[in-house]
């Protein structure tokens, strides 16, 4: 079985997942996902579950490296990066990419939405403060 490798993106979090053969480990930042906490884990482990229930047994492990961004950030491009990793190692399976798509679409689309630029003159992103000359 060869590498494979896939990238998940969200606002400036940066998550590269490697699959490679093994027993089904995951590990994020060399840290295992039963040492995170519950909410995050369950978050990370939806594409998991998803592909056991098609695929069957998962015979693989899994490492993502991330950087950047805040710890839902992190959470949320692991979890892309993890979903597109597996569905190209069952090379792009469209029940499985049907699956994905149907249970929650940024599981495998990207949510291009990034912090708005302040204004010129502002120090907020939106509308100018009003004044009132009176």
């Amino acid at each position: 079985m060869k590498k494979v490798i896939a990238s998940g993106k969200r606002k400036t979090a940066i998550a590269k997942a490697t699959l490679d053969a093994g027993n089904g480990q995951i590990k994020i930042n060399r840290k295992p996902l039963e040492s995170f906490p519950m909410l995050q884990k369950l978050e990370l482990s939806e594409p998991l579950f998803i592909a056991k229930k098609i695929l069957g047994d998962l015979k693989f492990d899994i490492s993502v490296r991330v950087n950047g961004g805040g710890i839902n950030s992190r959470v949320e491009a692991s979890r892309l990066a993890i979903a597109r990793v597996i569905l190209l190692f069952s090379k792009n399976n469209q029940e499985l990419k049907r699956a994905f798509l149907s249970y929650d679409r940024n599981l495998l689309v990207a949510d291009t939405r990034r912090k708005e630029a302040y204004k010129p003159d502002d120090s907020k992103a939106r509308a100018k403060r009003q004044t009132s000359y009176r």
